[in-house]
């Protein structure tokens, strides 16, 4: 089980001491692993509450631009406006089911780790990196492809297909804005907890430290955890 050293209070301190605090770990420093498997907790279950409050707040969004677009498209004075409030019924619609068809992880992965066995830190890091995996994918390139596709199909029909070519690149823009807004405001509790720690190597003569880092940064204080 690795061991961590954490270093505290090092603002005053010169380079050097830095240094040789990375340098000299200290076993009486060490933390438990029942902390470790608290932190991946506490982690998922900040996750979930994350995703919780996303999932309400977008989906009453998206339910609402549905009802008013639903609205405007047969009460609307202008007939403009009657057309972009047709093609903005479909945009909130796909938006809407997306909401409940591509659900968050951290719910269910927060329900399994509290189902398995407490203590278990190689489960609960498997489970977190499973976790930040499906943060980092829901925020990759491919994840913007279903809304580019049904914005520039929006934007065409109000260019193309009505005329107004001003009109179809800003429902492009404002769609494409809206889905980044989403994009990145959902959880990422899990990758934090995982990036928390990055890989360390520590060559004093004949010896040679293997482990792991981490910054510690906090009000009016600066320090460093090894783990190794």
């Amino acid at each position: 089980m690795p061991r961590l050293v954490r270093f505290t209070r090092l603002t005053r301190l010169p380079l050097l001491g830095c240094l040789l605090a990375l340098l000299l770990p200290l076993p009486a420093l060490a933390q438990a692993p029942d902390g470790e498997w608290q932190a991946y907790q506490t982690a998922l279950n900040e996750g979930a509450r994350h995703a919780n409050l996303w999932q309400a707040s977008w989906t009453t969004i998206y339910a609402g631009s549905l009802a008013l677009n639903a609205w405007q498209a047969s009460e609307a004075s202008d007939r403009d406006d009657r057309y972009d409030a047709r093609v903005g019924v479909v945009k909130s619609a796909l938006a809407l089911g997306g909401m409940f068809l591509d659900r968050q992880p951290h719910p269910a992965a927060a329900r399994e780790l509290s189902a398995g066995e407490p203590g278990d830190v190689s489960g609960a890091r498997a489970l977190l990196e499973s976790v930040a995996a499906e943060e980092q994918r829901r925020r990759s390139l491919e994840a913007r492809l279903g809304s580019l596709a049904v914005n520039t199909a929006a934007g065409l029909l109000i260019a193309v297909g009505d005329g107004r070519e001003r009109d179809g690149a800003i429902n492009f823009a404002t769609g494409m804005l809206i889905n980044e807004l989403q994009l990145q405001t959902q959880p990422r509790q899990a990758t934090a907890a995982i990036n928390r720690f990055q890989p360390a190597r520590v060559s004093l003569g004949d010896l040679h430290l293997e482990g792991e880092y981490a910054l510690l940064v906090g009000p009016n204080q600066l320090g460093v955890a090894l783990r190794y």
